[in-house]
């Protein structure tokens, strides 16, 4: 008995021994995918291609609205598909800031959001999630209209 408690208590070590010599994942390579994923998410909108929109989603992602959390990637396509529907986009966005977790597994991006004659108009702050090796997909999005607070003041 004293043996095979032994020989547990040795497997245990091995495999915890084996947890942490895990190779730590490559940052830069991933904040890059990240970045090209939220270049790619933006671009959809560019070329007007719900699609490829929809691609970005996580099945549950969730967007955030002025009225109540949309949930799932169903209600965020339904909810985004009019913003699609016309040849010109109304907005535009572009990652200002993207920034991976140390265990590279999730991914927040921020940045601004443009009218179509250019001007800053809101803020935009997504959080990505890996989910396959390269493949990046949208869990939370939320926009904030731009505030000059020194023009209110």
């Amino acid at each position: 008995m004293r043996g095979y408690l032994a020989a547990i208590a040795a497997a245990a070590m091995l495999i915890a021994g084996c947890a942490s010599m895990a190779p730590k994942p490559d940052l830069a390579e991933l904040q890059q995918q990240a970045i090209a994923a939220e270049r790619g998410f933006a671009k959809s909108m560019a070329d007007r291609d719900f699609a490829a929109f929809q691609s970005y989603l996580s099945d549950d992602a969730m967007f955030f609205t002025r009225t109540a959390p949309l949930r799932g990637k169903q209600a965020v396509a339904e909810f985004w598909k009019k913003f699609y529907e016309k040849p010109d986009a109304p907005f535009s966005w572009e990652p200002q800031q993207v920034e991976v977790l140390d265990s590279g597994t999730l991914a927040i991006s921020f940045g601004p959001v443009r009218n179509p004659a250019g001007n800053h108009v809101a803020n935009f702050q997504s959080i990505w999630r890996l989910e396959a090796p390269g493949v990046w997909r949208i869990i939370f999005d939320r926009g904030n209209d731009e505030c000059n607070c020194a023009k209110q003041q």
